[in-house]
Order: C-alpha cells, then structure tokens, then sequence
C-alpha cells in the first residue's frame, strides 16, 4: 500500500445470480484517529473486490463485513511520485501535497465507447498534447458526427429491452477502467461526465431510482481512483427527463458517498447550475461571456472552469468552427483573469471522426501554443487571481464608492464618479453587455507577479503601477508566435512601457527582489 495510490483487496465469495448491485459490502479502514467506510463491489465470478485510497501513511488495520468477511493490517508508505487527488483551495487548485494544478483540459466526451484501435490511437494523441484534463463520459453519446455503436454497454439488458441497473455489465466496466487507468499512467486528471441528455439509447430516461442505483455503482467501483473528478452532467438544464429537485438529489447522493470527497461540478447548456452549492468545489461553466469571470470568482469564491468556450474547427455549427487563434484567445482570456479553460476540436472528417466526440488525431493550431501558456503559468510563483479594475471601483456605490474614490488621485476623482453615476443609471443587463466589450485582462500573484493580456488592443505604451519597495522584471509575451522578450530589467512603482503597437500580445510582470 502506497499513500495517495488506490489499494485492491480481492475476496472470492458466492456467485451471484440475482442483483450484482448495492451488495452488503463494507470495509473499514483505520489509521490512528482516522476512520475511512468504503463499500465493495461485485465483479462477477464469485469475484468480491474493495478499493481503498490512503491519504496518509501509517498502519492500516481493515475489517471487511458483509458477503465476505476478512480482516487484516497493511503499512501504507509515504509517497513516491503521487501528489493525491486534486483539491479546490479557495479559488484555484492544488495536489493533496499542497503542489498548485493548473487545469488544461481537452474534451473528448465518447472516448470510452470507441473501437479498440481508436482509442489506441486517441491514448498515443493524448501523450504528446499539453492537456492534464480530459473531459468524458459513462454513457454513450449520440450526436451529429457521432453515431457509432458501443462496443458495450454499462448494464446488461432485461427481457423487456430494458436497462437492468441491478446488473452492471463486468465486460463494460473492465474495458472503462482499463481505459480511465491509461489515462492515469498519462498523468491526466478525467473530468468524468456522470449523465448527458446526448442520447438514443435511453440512459437519459432512466427513473430517479434507477439514476440513483447507477450512481451507487460508480462510487464503488471508482471512488478511491485518485485522478477522478464528478461532473454530474454535460448541459445538465438540456435533460428534461430530471427536474431541479432530482439533479440536486444525484448532487447530494454523489457527494455523500464518496468517502474521498473528489472535486464536484455540474456543467451547463444555458442556464448555470448553483456553483455557491456547499457540495459544489468549482464552477464549470460553458459561456463565452468571458469578461464576467472576475465577478464570477467573486461570486463563488470557487475556481472557475470554462470547460466549454467553443471549439477549433470547421463544422456548419457556431459552437464547432472558431480558429485556432481565437481558441488561444480564449485561454489567454481565462487564465489572465484568475480561471481556467477547457480545449476542444471540430474539424469535418469523412469518416465522422472528430476529437471532441471521438478521439483521434488532434489537426488544429491551438494545441501547441496552449502548452506554451501551460509553461508560462506553472512557472508562476502562485495562482493568479483577478486584478481590481476601474469598473470594479466605479460600479460600487455609496459609501463604498466614496472610500474607492479616496485611493485616485483627487484631480482624477470627479471624472470617475461622473462615470459612475451614468453607468448606475443603465439596465443591468445593457450594462454587462456595455462593459464586457475589448479591454485588457488582468490577474496577480499578489506582489509576486503580474499578467495582463491585451487581447484585441494595440497599445503602443502602458503605465504600469507596481509596490515602490520591491524590484520587477517586465516581460513582452507574443501569444501566437510563442516568444517571451525582457522589455524591461529593472523597474517600480511607476513605470512607463515601450509596446509594439499590435494585438494579441501579454505582459508579465515578475518580481525579483
């Protein structure tokens, strides 16, 4: 047993003819003062199996009860390479070891339900991008350029051609975990998408007990794999079979049995799911309304995904034909305002073989040049957090905006609140469309580090403000064409910057004394 690493027990037992789900199966596993319930699962064959995941090292005494009995002691050792499941510490993210994440996630949703050299051929693409997160689902998916069959399914049929959750389909969820335990090897996190309305073959329409049933199968089977993440949903709000009442019941039932407490969201279509739920650990989101996220951070006091932003592509959809460029906008956008972003890729192929449904082979530019991105952020001393803007100031109001006020210069002060008073005078709905237009975005390491994107504007100088006492380098970022040069060694305070005149460019401020 290793710490951070999930530990199997294999027990042979009765073979079962009826219901293989919810079987009486519970291990406990105590270290010192921690006690840690889990429940086994049936494998079929007589096969009984528990999964254990030990965050901290130590003898390990276990007691197995229920359709088999056994117990015993194991010495778990610290860890050798693992860091521990992913965790949401205030707004961004960080190993159980306390090593910061930054998410750079793809989308590949029916990965899992490809043929064999498919997915081969998927896994081999996935070693050499720059993504640490994948996006996939359960259940099969149909959809335009998505219309294979599974080589298998989760549950077994009943007579009636029913699903019969009662009998989860060994051959399927073997083939699932090899799949989830390459990916592992690969060092990516799997967002797991635990339900989607994308669907002919009727998994959508299951009964709330039924849904419930499943959800119990899952836990068991996969609760103790470290690199798990839940995603209750895909575009949850497109499900029409499941009502508010019963996504928060899946909500409540995940999260209070899994034993581990792995990260918890819901995805939207349209309508945003409650991220300031206690169970929630971060928001994802899809929307292109990305100079909302400061206030979204704000919000949630969360990490924010935008797991969904459009995708690199050519297909006859808005959602699937951005360039390359703007999906590395969109990034930079992201992840210079304090959140995070989720890559995905559309091209048409005649063989219906698209990355964001099936896998494949990755065509498009952006790839590339999200890893440099990747580089640059894990080479930051901390997370990034959204910077005050002047429209933060100037949409406060009263005594708030007042004391705002107080920190401009007094010959500046009279403009701004003129400002003010005619954007509170705006339909808020007018005015989030008003402000949400070009303009740079910014984020901060606290003293340590700044980084602005300009996006669309072509400044030719900036003014950067920075703490009198401490000593920074300033560096001109070429997002496209990947370059980094030192456009000033030493400066602080109040520094004026020489800029090229043109677009699509970043400046990241470190410091150095």
């Amino acid at each position: 047993m290793k710490q951070y690493e999930m530990f199997e027990q294999v027990f042979s037992g009765q073979v079962l003819t009826g219901s293989w789900a919810q079987i009486d199966l519970t291990a406990e596993f105590t270290c010192g003062d921690t006690v840690k319930t889990v429940r086994g699962f049936y494998d079929g064959d007589g096969r009984y199996v528990v999964r254990f995941l030990p965050e901290i090292p130590g003898e390990w005494r276990w007691k197995v009860r229920g359709a088999v009995t056994a117990e015993g002691t194991e010495v778990c050792k610290p860890a050798d390479g693992s860091r521990g499941l992913v965790k949401a510490v205030q707004t961004h993210f960080e190993y159980e070891d306390g090593t910061l994440f930054f998410p750079f996630g793809t989308t590949v949703y029916a990965l899992a339900h490809q043929e064999d050299a498919l997915v081969e051929q998927t896994l081999e693409s996935l070693q050499s991008a720059p993504f640490n997160k994948v996006r996939m689902c359960v259940f099969p998916k149909h959809y335009d350029y998505n219309h294979n069959e599974p080589p298998c399914y989760a549950f077994e049929k009943k007579e009636d051609g029913g699903w019969d959750v009662n009998r989860p389909c060994i051959a399927f969820w073997h083939r699932f975990e090899k799949i989830l335990k390459r990916i592992a090897d690969i060092g990516i996190q799997i967002d797991l998408i635990l339900f989607h309305p994308y669907d002919r073959w009727g998994f959508s329409e299951l009964a709330q007990r039924d849904n419930l049933i499943y959800l119990d199968t899952v836990l068991r089977r996969l609760a103790a794999w470290p690199n798990i993440w839940w995603s209750l949903a895909n575009e949850y709000d497109l499900n029409m079979e499941k009502s508010l009442n019963d996504w928060q019941e899946i909500e409540e039932y995940v999260a209070g049995n899994d034993p581990f407490h792995h990260l918890l969201s819901n995805h939207n279509c349209m309508c945003f799911w409650d991220h300031t739920r206690k169970n929630i650990t971060h928001a994802s989101l899809q929307t292109k309304g990305l100079s909302e996220i400061p206030r979204w951070i704000r919000k949630y006091t969360k990490p924010v995904i935008i797991d969904e932003c459009c995708y690199e592509g050519n297909l006859p959809h808005f959602w699937g034909s951005i360039s390359g460029q703007e999906m590395v906008r969109r990034f930079w956008r992201c992840c210079a305002s304090g959140a995070y972003c989720t890559h995905g890729e559309t091209f048409l192929s005649e063989d219906e073989i698209l990355w964001w449904a099936r896998g494949g082979k990755l065509k498009g530019e952006s790839p590339r040049r999200i890893a440099f991105l990747r580089g640059i952020m894990e080479s930051l001393p901390g997370p990034l957090t959204p910077r005050g803007s002047i429209w933060d100031t100037v949409l406060q109001e009263g005594e708030a905006l007042e004391k705002a006020l107080t920190r401009m210069p007094e010959e500046t002060r009279g403009f701004w609140r003129m400002f003010s008073e005619s954007i509170h005078r705006m339909d808020a709905c007018d005015r989030t469309a008003h402000l949400g237009g070009e303009h740079a975005w910014e984020s901060c390491c606290g003293e340590e580090a700044y980084l602005t994107y300009f996006d669309l504007q072509c400044y030719g100088e900036q003014t950067v403000n920075l703490p009198k006492d401490k000593v920074y380098r300033a560096e001109l970022i070429d997002v496209w064409n990947m370059t980094r040069e030192v456009i000033a060694e030493v400066i602080s305070g109040e520094a004026k910057l020489k800029l090229p005149g043109r677009d699509n460019l970043a400046l990241l401020i470190t410091r150095i004394q």
